[in-house]
């Protein structure tokens, strides 16, 4: 049986469509969605929830002239659908398939982007800014979420717009979710709007234009009565305790505004996000409208899908699931507990017996597992929302006071935050514990999220201490270690399983800077090649060390635990016995662990060579598994030991493959 779906090659197809078939379309979207993400999972909640908005904004606008820019992007998955990459569908978030964000590479019609929240509204005011300046006639649409308005540089954009252009679209994708329930006074905010509806000037525009369309009257009626949609479709309430409906001139009166309103944004809503009639016909107005517009729609996240709408957190994004069911697969026996929960129980344990102990979290309770602490010790619990530079000023403060906040934030949107962690906590030399979850590879989800910059973008920052753990036991020892710190510090791990090494009852103080030998020389007669792994790399340098063992190198293997400082007096005698060294970070290599090496050797005036094995100077594309990646860029035992044996061979007879990081090798 033909579907509608099978003709939608290009978004121009999507305009031939009667409303009985757009709405037809979007049943055969949602069926895609559900049983295409059912084998390797993905952004599922949001996607079901912009279905109808997406094939209106296709029906309307016509990419690529027109620009549509989405808000992370997460939810651009039927946008990819409906511009000629369905039959590619099937393979996003995997080993050369489709990203699962916007990317300008892989589409002409993804126009920008993005996998970190707020960042929309500035570049589509850049784009609309641009088309002004080359009085072009394009059309600019920005499709941000209700948890967007949580970050900062969604209102410095908001500040902008009014000033900068007069023709700009924004659509408010409100579903009352980031990726847990949103939190703060905007979503309060925005919460009067849909229940304080009254009338204005815009309202009585939009049904005069829709009254001159081909059955206009029966436009205003679908999907809603007249009246019941006229009073909602410009709201503005009072942020008083007790609003009094008024009359407007489009900028509201005394103790009477919208928000939008009052920095020179029209308000249009809120409108129902699923009714296709409707999203059409505002669609259609905002293109003719002489100012800049933001359209409030209301939307269901996971609809059509009941087990994504009851589970609306677990379905923003996961792995495989049944379909029927929707449950995940549950983890093999014997697979040791994920970092992240490591984290959230050492957490509440640590913080039940040392009440200055907060934590703070950026808009993720469950993906950096602070969700354990909010139900053992709501009281020292803080959600901050999509608010990265908050957050650190946030605990910045607290530890002014005499707390010690714990800020657990993936490695990737942390750097949005640098400037706070530079300016407010390590200047004032303030005990802010950092723990970074998803240091090192993301892998499905590719670029935006690799955690590889961190410690690069922390060893330029005095007064930090920063540690990266070989297993789940030395993670709790260096929490424990940073809590009995009164110096900013910051821990890095990866995502997924941890080693399955038995969590001590009581942890233990990590000296600072002094790094574990866990193999020494045996002083055979072998060359000495001295293996430094740092974190996660430890399963690699022990594998590297037993194969060089096996060929009759002498080995010695030691783990770093600290960034900043290193191990100087450590790395120094290393660098003066051996004859190689081995640096291994799953990190970038430039401004790395493996630089700090190469700068204390060169202070020592140390000639011994040095391998550095970690990910080249590049943004690292998504893959089905970390270990494809890993195998790809060599990061891995086979590629140590070939670069070890190399240092002992002239150059020329070890020729390396264009795709292999670069590595350190001074002549013996």
């Amino acid at each position: 049986m033909s579907r509608y779906l099978d003709m939608v090659d290009h978004p121009s197809h999507v305009k031939k469509l009667t409303l009985d078939q757009l709405g037809k379309l979007a049943t055969e979207v949602r069926h895609d969605l559900i049983t295409k993400l059912a084998t390797n999972g993905g952004h599922l909640g949001p996607n079901l929830g912009v279905v109808e908005l997406t094939i209106a904004l296709h029906h309307v606008f016509s990419t690529p002239k027109d620009k549509f820019v989405w808000d992370v992007s997460h939810q651009c998955y039927v946008h990819k659908i409906l511009t000629g990459r369905k039959d590619r569908f099937h393979t996003i978030r995997t080993t050369d398939g489709l990203n699962g964000f916007a990317l300008r590479t892989e589409s002409e019609h993804d126009c920008y982007g993005a996998g970190h929240a707020g960042t929309a509204l500035s570049a589509a005011l850049g784009m609309a800014a641009a088309r002004d300046q080359r009085k072009g006639d394009e059309h600019v649409v920005c499709i941000f979420g209700d948890a967007a308005l949580t970050n900062g540089i969604s209102f410095e954009a908001l500040n902008n717009i009014g000033h900068t252009t007069k023709r700009f679209i924004g659509i408010l994708n409100d579903n009352e979710w980031s990726i847990a329930k949103n939190v703060g006074a905007i979503a309060t905010y925005l919460g009067k709007l849909t229940t304080n509806p009254r009338y204005n000037k815009l309202t009585r525009d939009f049904a005069a234009w829709i009254k001159r369309l081909p059955k206009g009257e029966l436009a205003l009626k679908l999907g809603h009565k007249a009246e019941e949609f006229m009073k909602s479709a410009a709201t503005a309430v009072s942020l008083e305790q007790n609003p009094t409906p008024m009359e407007s001139d489009g900028r509201g009166g005394h103790g009477s505004s919208v928000l939008f309103e009052e920095m020179g944004v029209r308000y249009l809503g809120p409108i129902d996000g699923h009714d296709l009639p409707l999203l059409i016909s505002t669609l259609e107005f905002a293109k003719t409208f002489d100012q800049p517009i933001v359209i409030h729609i209301l939307t269901q996240k996971g609809r059509g899908y009941d087990a994504a709408m009851q589970h609306p957190e677990k379905f923003h994004g996961l792995g495989p699931y049944d379909i029927t069911t929707g449950d995940t697969p549950a983890p093999k026996p014997g697979t040791p507990p994920a970092y992240q929960d490591v984290f959230g129980q050492a957490m509440v344990k640590l913080a039940s017996k040392d009440k200055t102990l907060v934590g703070i979290t950026a808009a993720m309770p469950s993906g950096t597992g602070m969700k354990a602490l909010e139900k053992a010790l709501p009281g020292q619990y803080y959600d901050v929302g999509i608010a990265e530079e908050h957050a650190v000023l946030f605990a910045a403060g607290m530890a002014t006071m005499g707390f010690h906040p714990c800020v657990a934030i993936y490695s990737t949107f942390l750097q949005r935050a640098f400037d706070c962690i530079m300016h407010d906590v390590a200047l004032q030399d303030l005990p802010v514990m950092f723990c970074m979850d998803r240091g090192g590879l993301s892998a499905n989800d590719g670029p935006t999220h690799h955690g590889l910059f961190d410690i690069s973008y922390l060893r330029c920052v005095p007064n930090i201490i920063a540690m990266s753990p070989k297993d789940e036991d030395e993670l709790v020892d260096m929490m424990f270690t940073a809590l009995n710190t009164k110096h900013p510090t910051f821990i890095r791990y990866p995502r997924g399983a941890a080693e399955g090494v038995p969590i001590k009852d009581q942890p233990k103080m990590l000296e600072i800077g002094q790094a574990e030998v866990i193999q020494n020389f045996a002083n055979t007669r072998g060359q000495k090649v001295a293996i430094f792994a740092l974190g996660n790399m430890m399963k690699v340098g022990r594998e590297a060390a037993k194969m060089l063992s096996a060929d009759g190198f002498d080995v010695a293997l030691v783990n770093p635990r600290f960034t900043k400082p290193i191990d100087a007096e450590l790395t120094e005698h290393y660098g003066k016995v051996a004859d190689v060294v081995v640096t291994l970070e799953d990190h970038v290599l430039p401004g790395g662990y493996g630089s700090s090496v190469l700068e204390l050797f060169n202070t020592k005036r140390i000639h011994t060579p040095v391998v550095r094995i970690g990910w080249p100077d590049a943004f690292i594309e998504h893959a089905s598994t970390v270990d494809h990646l890993r195998n790809k860029y060599g990061l891995t035992a086979a590629r140590t030991v070939a670069d070890v044996k190399a240092c002992f061979t002239l150059p020329s007879e070890e020729p390396r493959s264009a795709s292999q990081p670069p590595k350190t090798i001074r002549p013996v």
